[in-house]
């Protein structure tokens, strides 16, 4: 993996490239299938996500947190509801191209962000335990497919020995048309910058024709204006097939309702963007969120949640065969829950990720159980996620 410093002309930044090993159309795909992967930093309360309504420990436990279908929340099935804020999601469910996970977690059981975070990305069973990402990984065995983080900074899932590209927004003042053509000239004589140059120039100028500079036209909605780079990016010819996005702010120990909802905001229109970006490519297309872990099942004297242990994973795209909410659900009562106070963890999300890149990618499962996901062989994959 090579990182890149940009500078900015007229709203393209150039600089090292993303990856030396991309070309600046990047390489051939081995299919027209495009996975998105998106990082819900800070841990998502899922239970106001996908609300248990019918539970009953649910109204109890949740009190002036608890939403109410027809009101706050949207009616899925005869247990569930969703989050009035997730529309585009909803009507992607409506229309079978949406789905929800429900008393997910990764093998990590303490409440600490960055170890949890750790395993999700690693795929590991405890933190800091591997230093490459499974999607990484899961790249090694897909030689000629192309995968790009459009983040902040580059992600532990993307890490790895495996070539890859990312590209970020630059807060850098524009350079002037003379220092491009300065930096330009001192590259000519090295094949590796001039070529990484160029391509970093071919990259962010497509970023940028999807408007990402304009914070404005999003509403301020960070997620949503990188979904619209990385939506540009994958619908170019030989575009990037794999795609890694994350958004932070999911820690909602203090007046959830309102934090909540301006982040689930910012993810409903990022799904939107993806959809509307990708057009015809949308079919082959999913996009799967996660986070790091739940929260608590009651809530804390600030009107807000802590950290727990399970909660939701969301499964949208064409690809995707929805209109259903996966769950084996445990309960709220406090007897049901994880050491008494959490949602508890019925699926492994490492099943999860290895149904999805065994049907949509086509990764044989005895390399998702061996290297992808070392040791994992007793996680079995959850199969039935996509339309084969």
């Amino acid at each position: 993996m090579t990182t890149r410093r940009l500078l900015l002309q007229s709203g393209l930044m150039v600089g090292m490239t993303a990856s030396l090993g991309m070309r600046a159309a990047f390489a051939a795909t081995l299919n027209n299938h495009r996975l998105v992967v998106v990082i819900l930093r800070g841990a998502m309360d899922g239970l106001s996500v996908i609300v248990p309504y019918a539970d009953p420990g649910y109204a109890t436990a949740r009190a002036q947190l608890a939403l109410v279908p027809g009101t706050d929340a949207t009616k899925l099935d005869a247990l569930f509801a969703l989050h009035s804020a997730l529309t585009g999601f909803g009507a992607s469910y409506a229309a079978a191209e949406a789905l929800a996970i429900h008393a997910v977690a990764s093998p990590a059981r303490g409440r600490s962000h960055f170890d949890s975070q750790n395993v999700l990305e690693t795929g590991g069973t405890a933190p800091y335990e591997m230093s490459s990402g499974w999607l990484n990984r899961a790249l090694a065995g897909l030689p000629g497919a192309p995968a790009i983080a459009v983040t902040t900074s580059m992600p532990l899932l993307l890490q790895g020995p495996t070539k890859v590209g990312s590209w970020s927004p630059s807060r850098l003042p524009d350079a002037n048309a003379d220092t491009i053509s300065r930096i330009a000239q001192m590259y000519e004589t090295d094949a590796a910058l001039h070529a990484a140059f160029t391509e970093a120039q071919a990259l962010n100028l497509l970023a940028h024709s999807a408007g990402e500079m304009n914070s404005t036209r999003a509403g301020g909605r960070p997620l949503t204006q990188l979904a619209e780079v990385a939506a540009k990016l994958m619908a170019a010819p030989d575009g990037p097939q794999f795609v890694v996005l994350d958004r932070g702010g999911w820690d909602t120990h203090a007046n959830q309702p309102g934090l909540l909802t301006a982040s689930l905001t910012d993810l409903d229109a990022s799904l939107t963007a993806l959809k509307t970006g990708l057009g015809p490519l949308w079919a082959k297309t999913v996009v799967l969120c996660m986070t790091e872990f739940g929260r608590t099942v009651a809530v804390n004297g600030t009107n807000g949640t802590d950290h727990g242990t399970a909660s939701c994973a969301l499964l949208t795209g064409g690809a995707v065969r929805g209109g259903r909410v996966i769950a084996d659900w445990p309960g709220l009562q406090p007897a049901q829950r994880f050491e008494g106070r959490d949602l508890k963890p019925t699926l492994d999300i490492r099943a999860v990720i290895k149904g999805v890149l065994q049907e949509h990618v086509g990764m044989d499962p005895n390399r998702l159980a061996t290297q992808v996901f070392p040791d994992s062989a007793a996680v079995k994959p959850v199969l039935g996620l996509i339309k084969i």
